[in-house]
């Protein structure tokens, strides 16, 4: 694949967070039936799980601020870890909650076109 792993790692950061933020069950693309989901200790496997459980977060509105994107090669050719540590807020809270999410992406090619899935994606909220 032609473009950077620190291309790829940025350009798939802003949109998963934007998809996030906007409508979380556009992120179904992004994951896989072999995909998992740990979030805050609790672990989803496949999309429709990991979609369902993200959809069942108790808020309306989120937004996220990215401070940190710390992009890996992975354990085969293409393959990125990316570190992403940030705050969010929810609703109408006014103090953001700092969080960390890992994200292990796995290159496919669809209609010949190369694109990223999330095979390991880790959320956990920062305390302290």
């Amino acid at each position: 694949m032609a473009t950077s792993l620190e291309e790829v790692a940025t350009m798939f950061v802003q949109y998963y967070y934007n998809q996030f933020d906007a409508d979380r069950s556009g992120l179904a693309t992004l994951y896989r039936e072999n995909s998992m989901l740990t979030f805050e200790s609790s672990s989803f496997k496949g999309t429709a799980s990991v979609i369902d459980k993200l959809q069942s977060l108790p808020f309306q509105q989120i937004k996220h601020q990215v401070a940190t994107m710390d992009p890996q090669p992975g354990v085969a050719p293409d393959h990125i870890l990316v570190l992403v540590t940030g705050q969010l807020l929810v609703d109408e809270e006014q103090r953001p909650m700092s969080y960390a999410q890992s994200f292990y992406l796995v290159p496919e090619n669809i209609n010949g076109q190369p694109q990223y899935y999330v095979h390991n994606d880790v959320f956990k909220l920062v305390y302290g």
